[in-house]
This record gives structure tokens, C-alpha cells and sequence, in this order.
């Protein structure tokens, strides 16, 4: 592990910090390998529920790849290709979490910055933000499955002004093309981020995870029998579960109910 990343848990929420605020949270490889580590762990508890993502400081959420590294790690096509499959290794662990992601963005959201927000199910953004993929003013080849992502959430012609411009966005422009899904006050931030959370949080934690993996399939746009069936599996858990039994108690007694995703 290393400090330039920080986990806590609070409560149902588990919160992953990018601690690398004088480089404005810029990526490095120890900072890529640590996310792994970081989100098995939130999946492995039962007591985390919601899991958010966010930057140190006041000045970035994730401001893209640390630069200043890639004379020594991405010099050339071999090294590149392991430095990709480094940080491939990191987006996939947040992307196949079975738990909800929030990146909760203050400030710059560049480049591979742009890549880890993606690939959380809401982002939720301060006004005055910026977003962007810079890599056609650095020369970079940019993987298949992050323009497929980019793409999938705001459509062809946005994903080709991003990449073609490299232009950084500002928050309401982001907000208006679905970049992101909530745009608030800085001040207000943190605090509607984690009522956000908990909102989610309280509810039955098998149905938002079979929600959760048919909307994923859905926007693939292309679902395989396997996949498939493991959303049927997971709904038809639902209506097997405990969790079922109180939703409808709690109805009937007009209370609030009270899952433990069971």
C-alpha cells in the first residue's frame, strides 16, 4: 500500500481517497496497484454498501496519469503496454464492483482521471469542476474500452468532440451532456455525496446489486447467454431473500425497512 492512497470506512460508505494533492491526485504506478487492494476490500465487508471515490484537496479529483513517470514506465511500446495493464487492472476493479460506486469530483477530472470516474456507476461533481482527455495533445493511443465507455454514456458525437478537441469541459457543460449525473455547490459537496449514499445504502442491497448488473449488461448493448443468466439468478434472488420478506412487512406496518442484504 502507499499514503498517496487512503481508505476509510464510515458506516455503510466506503470512502477511497487519491492522496496525491501537489501533483493534483495525478496518477502514479504505486497509487494504479494500491485501487485493487482498496476495493476487494470494500467488497469483501458486508457493512460497506456504497463505495465513493474522490481526491484530496480542493483542486482535483483525479487530474490523469502522473506524467513525470512515463520516461521510466510508459518510454516505450513494451513498457506502455505493461503500464496499461496496470491501471487496466485498477478500472476494472472499480467497474466490476458488485457494490455502487460514487466519484465525488472536486476540480480537475483529466485524462485517466476521466477514465476512473467513468467507470463509477454516478458521478457527482462541484460546480467550477473541469473535464477532459487530453490525449490528443500528448500523442497517446487511447484503449478501445474507454472510448466504449465514454461513448455508451454520452453518445458518438460528444465522445468525438472530447477526444478530437481535447478541450477541458466545464461542470454545466458536463452536466448537460450526461458526463455527470448531479452538480452542486462546492460546499455542499461532501455532504450531499454522502446523503446520496446512504439514500442508496438504505436500500435492499440484492436488488440494487441485479439493478446494477442488468443496467451494466443493458448498456453493452450486446448481452451473452452467461451474462444473462446471472442477472436472472440475481433477481430471482431477490425474490428469495429475507430482504423481500421485510420490504413487505415494512410496507404493510408502514415503517421504514430494515435490510441486511439476505
Amino acid at each position: 500500500m502507499t499514503d498517496r492512497m487512503i481508505a476509510r470506512k464510515d458506516g455503510v460508505v466506503g470512502w477511497m481517497t487519491f492522496n496525491n494533492p501537489e501533483r493534483h491526485n495525478a496518477m502514479s504506478t504505486d497509487m494504479w496497484e494500491a485501487v485493487s487492494t482498496i476495493m476487494a476490500d470494500f467488497e469483501a465487508d458486508p457493512a460497506v454498501r456504497v463505495i465513493v471515490l474522490t481526491g484530496a484537496g480542493e483542486k482535483a479529483f483525479v487530474s490523469g496519469a502522473d506524467i513525470s513517470q512515463f520516461d521510466k514506465v510508459r518510454s516505450n511500446v513494451e513498457e506502455a503496454a505493461r503500464y496499461d495493464a496496470m491501471s487496466a487492472r485498477a478500472n476494472d476493479a472499480i467497474a466490476q464492483a458488485s457494490k455502487p460506486t460514487i466519484a465525488m469530483v472536486r476540480g480537475y477530472c483529466i485524462g485517466g482521471g476521466l477514465g476512473v470516474a467513468l467507470r463509477c456507476d454516478l458521478r457527482i461533481a462541484a460546480e467550477g469542476s473541469q473535464f477532459g482527455i487530453p490525449a490528443a495533445k500528448l500523442g497517446l493511443g487511447y484503449a478501445y474500452p474507454g472510448i466504449e465507455l465514454l461513448t455508451g454514456i454520452v453518445g458518438p458525437a460528444v465522445a468525438k468532440d472530447i477526444f478530437f478537441t481535447a478541450r477541458r469541459l466545464p461542470a454545466d457543460e458536463a452536466l448537460r451532456v450526461g458526463l455527470i449525473s448531479h452538480l452542486v455547490a462546492p460546499a455542499e459537496l461532501e455532504s450531499f455525496t454522502r446523503k446520496h449514499a446512504e439514500t442508496i445504502a438504505g436500500n435492499a442491497p440484492l436488488t440494487v446489486r441485479a439493478a446494477k448488473m442488468a443496467i451494466d449488461l443493458a448498456a453493452r448493448g450486446r448481452p451473452d447467454a452467461g451474462r444473462l443468466a446471472a442477472v436472472e439468478t440475481a433477481v430471482a434472488a431477490c425474490f428469495a431473500s429475507e430482504d423481500y420478506k421485510e420490504g413487505r412487512r415494512a410496507f404493510a406496518e408502514k415503517r421504514p425497512p430494515a435490510f441486511k442484504g439476505q
